[in-house]
């Protein structure tokens, strides 16, 4: 299949987010701001009970490629699930909803992907702002540095090969290490970029990267 597909746009955008309304301006704003045009996003609440949806309309209103989606609250993993399935792009990546990407974050993408069409699967690249250190996914008593681990906000990944894989897993915590290790086995063809495009905020108080392990 060719890389350029004037029918479907290159990236869709997974977006998901539950009581996020402060934030999602900040996301959706970097969003706005990409240099890469040729893109869509699906934005999944979790859920939320706040103003997220009064936020998302008022970039949808203005915005055909931007879209929303509601469920009852379900976790990470799946919400990421039902936003694929929403999508019509090429490629599906993440962008978490108190996170924010830097103006040339799609277009480096795009460019490693269009120079090395056999990639499936391209994740990497972040900038932390706050604290670098996160929960081991197996042992939540002990932390690692983020550079240590994969980061799902950073995610790349052909839609197809996605589905194929069956999507996350409907855990709580670390669904975006459980599927990169599945796309490993699975031999899908994987590549890492340390372009830091991607900036993971690390100042949130009640994120899950925090408060795993202690709850």
């Amino acid at each position: 299949m060719p890389l350029v597909d004037i029918r479907r746009p290159f990236f869709s955008v997974v977006m998901c987010t539950y009581q996020r309304a402060a934030l999602l301006p900040r996301a959706l704003d970097s969003l706005l701001a990409q240099d890469e045009t040729d893109w869509e996003v699906v934005v999944v609440d979790d859920g939320s009970t706040d103003d997220t949806a009064d936020v998302v309309q008022r970039y949808g209103s203005q915005l055909s490629n931007v879209r929303y989606l509601w469920h009852t609250n379900r976790g990470t993993g799946l919400s990421r699930n039902a936003g694929a399935l929403a999508t019509a792009g090429l490629f599906v990546t993440f962008l978490d909803s108190d996170d924010a990407y830097r103006p040339d974050h799609l277009a480096s993408r795009k460019q490693m992907l269009v120079d090395h069409p056999q990639v499936e699967f391209l994740h990497g690249g972040v900038e932390v702002v706050g604290n670098p250190w996160v929960a081991d996914k197996d042992d939540p008593t002990r932390q690692v540095h983020v550079n240590d681990c994969v980061v799902g906000g950073t995610f790349v990944i052909r839609r197809d090969v996605l589905l194929g894989l069956g999507g996350f897993d409907a855990v709580r915590y670390a669904d975006d290490a459980l599927f990169y290790q599945r796309a490993q086995d699975a031999g899908v063809v994987i590549a890492g970029t340390d372009h830091p495009s991607y900036v993971y905020y690390r100042d949130t108080p009640d994120s899950l990267c925090t408060t795993y392990g202690t709850t």
